[in-house]
């Protein structure tokens, strides 16, 4: 219980400070950040509430919808909607591809006749919004990142009837008999398949994302060059989009030293850290989760617990104007220990 306890406290945090952010600067990307963290705390509460009085099925079809189809889908919007006027489409585009071409192998395990032609059905779609986001983002026109998040709001509406229509067995709910876990065995076709859907989109999306703002605002070394300009001929364009996460990946790591260099001498952008810690909250709770399903069941709930706290902790230090923290309670505390943690560094 003290672990799912935490999150929720973590990811309520979270989210209330990315509403509170919203409220006063009025970004798209903070409302959909706030949107999948509130997601992510319900999910929590839910799997706190049990660990206190047991599984019901409202619970455990508020942790479904919250945590399993919504948290991971909006929390990539944001991202998505942070990198609108950048070409991270090409790569949200092939995360769209690889969400349906799993979603037709995830149909294959489930023992219904009726889960292949809806996994074909939702493939379609997010291949058709891969292509639609691909051919926007090499127009440069910025309307992809409407596609992507149109996209995300879709599922996560049709989401809603699906689950209120599901006819779930007794008892209601079912649990990993190991670590007491909610899994997703009961429930239709329909809706487990929006599942790979926007969890593989969405996460990838975070994760990547806040790799890509981390390579973006670090001091860099050009070791691979490339270009995504779409004005160069379709072959070359086509080389270098072909060759970009090769030399994206070999530039990252030729200019960590940089990166470092700068850190101790104060100078780094504020976002590397920030979208670093960010990073490593989209990726521990993905592989701890990831590890749950093939039967590592010990870090299930601990890798949820760090990735909420990670996720925190890196809007925290993404924070420009500190004084801008004005939540009821919590407020004066937090300011007070950034105003200290960087006049110390």
């Amino acid at each position: 219980m003290l672990f799912p306890a935490l999150t929720t406290t973590a990811a309520l945090l979270f989210a209330a400070l990315l509403f509170d952010q919203y409220r006063q600067r009025r970004h798209p990307y903070q409302l959909a950040w706030a949107l999948g963290a509130t997601a992510f705390a319900l999910a929590a509460a839910a799997e706190t509430l049990a660990s206190a009085v047991g599984w019901s099925e409202p619970l455990y079809r508020l942790w479904y919808i919250s945590g399993a189809v919504w948290t991971a889908g909006w929390l990539g919007a944001g991202t998505i909607l942070l990198l609108t006027k950048t070409r991270f489409g090409y790569w949200y585009a092939l995360c769209l591809a690889l969400a349906g071409l799993f979603t037709i192998l995830v149909a294959r395990r489930l023992e219904d006749p009726s889960a292949g032609p809806t996994a074909l059905l939702y493939a379609l779609t997010a291949w058709s919004a891969s292509v639609a986001v691909g051919w926007l983002t090499y127009l440069g026109d910025h309307r992809w990142s409407r596609v992507a998040v149109g996209f995300t709001a879709l599922l996560s509406v049709l989401a809603l009837p699906l689950l209120v229509l599901a006819t779930l067995p007794a008892p209601g709910w079912a649990v990993n008999p190991t670590t007491g876990a909610p899994v997703a065995l009961l429930l239709p076709p329909a809706l487990r398949l929006l599942t790979p859907l926007l969890n593989i989109s969405g996460a990838l999306a975070l994760l990547t994302g806040a790799l890509f703002s981390i390579y973006v605002f670090m001091p860099k070394q050009r070791a691979l060059p490339y270009s995504s300009d779409p004005g160069q001929r379709g072959d070359e364009l086509l080389f270098n989009l072909l060759i970009a996460p090769v030399a994206i990946t070999v530039n990252f790591v030729r200019s960590i030293p940089l990166a470092l260099q700068a850190w101790r001498a104060g100078t780094l952008n504020r976002r590397v850290p920030a979208t670093a810690l960010i990073a490593l909250g989209a990726f521990v709770p993905s592989l701890t989760d990831t590890l749950n399903r093939t039967g590592s069941t010990e870090f299930y709930q601990l890798g949820k617990l760090a990735g909420s706290v990670l996720l925190l902790l890196g809007f925290l230090a993404s924070v420009d104007v500190i004084d801008e923290i004005r939540l009821p309670l919590v407020g004066r505390p937090l300011r007070r220990a950034l105003h200290l943690l960087r006049h110390t560094r």
